[in-house]
């Protein structure tokens, strides 16, 4: 009982985890006029400046917020698509090694674009899992889009590769 009520009163620990990263989004979304101002060689050019960064010493995490708010804009001009709050939520998730939920059409291939970008850019390569190789191939080419809008290197792994030409994909960054 005393359970029940505590939970009610302040939450599930995943609850306040979750409204726990509104400061973090909050911050992504203040950069939304920013970072939207920018021209497509000087959004581009973020993907050189956060490498940059992280050789004198950044973080990914240091990175976050700008590297979201930057991906949030790429998608919006190759795709159409800007990434909701949730879905930022989603990606911070992600990006922390924890595992999200989300129903069919909330967005979870959107979502995976957040982290994927921010991890590929310490150029050790980000590998996307898929279910099968239609998807992996649709989902490459789809939002493979924002990835080389911002200057990284995208393919796609299938089960009738030989050896080599698996190799040489991996190299990649997504």
């Amino acid at each position: 009982m005393f359970t029940t009520l505590f939970r009610k009163m302040f939450g599930s620990a995943n609850d306040r985890y979750i409204k726990g990263l509104g400061s973090t989004i909050a911050q992504i979304n203040a950069l939304e006029g920013t970072i939207s101002a920018l021209t497509d060689e000087e959004l581009r050019k973020k993907t050189e400046e956060f490498r940059e960064r992280l050789q004198q010493g950044a973080t990914l995490d240091s990175l976050l917020v700008e590297a979201f708010a930057v991906v949030r804009e790429a998608s919006k001009r190759t795709l159409g698509m800007r990434h909701f709050d949730v879905q930022l939520k989603g990606g911070i998730i992600l990006h922390r090694g924890l595992i999200t939920e989300m129903k069919t059409g909330e967005g979870k291939t959107l979502v995976a674009t957040l982290p994927v970008y921010l991890n590929a850019l310490e150029g050790k390569g980000v590998h996307v899992v898929t279910v099968n190789d239609y998807l992996a191939k649709r989902e490459s080419e789809w939002m493979g889009a924002i990835y080389k809008f911002l200057g990284l290197t995208v393919d796609c792994i299938v089960h009738e590769l030989d050896d080599r030409e698996k190799k040489k994909k991996k190299k990649c960054d997504v």
